[in-house]
């Protein structure tokens, strides 16, 4: 039989997802940040428009590698080296 949900349960598992995409796209920020941060990138005067191309065609490049299927390579495992601080940068808010 299927449990009916009230509409507190749903806005509380809604805002449950919320607040775990939010956590995810800080994750997911500070990973980059620290990526620019260790290269130096983060230290260069670069136009945000500049930034925005550059992404853009590394993120083609990888998606260029998904279509062609599982043989690629492997994601890479997590370096011991990343201690989870990092910079912290505004993250949108999407809801």
């Amino acid at each position: 039989m299927a449990v009916k949900s009230s509409i507190s349960d749903l806005d509380a598992q809604i805002e449950k997802l919320r607040e775990r995409k939010r956590l995810l796209i800080v994750k997911s920020a500070e990973r980059f940040a620290r990526a620019a941060t260790r290269t130096g990138l983060a230290e260069m005067e670069i136009a945000d428009e500049e930034v925005d191309r550059i992404i853009e065609e590394i993120a083609a490049r990888f998606r260029k590698g998904e279509r062609k299927g599982a043989a690629g390579p492997a994601p890479q495992a997590r370096r011991s080296g990343d201690s989870g601080a990092g910079a912290q940068g505004q993250v949108p808010n999407d809801g």
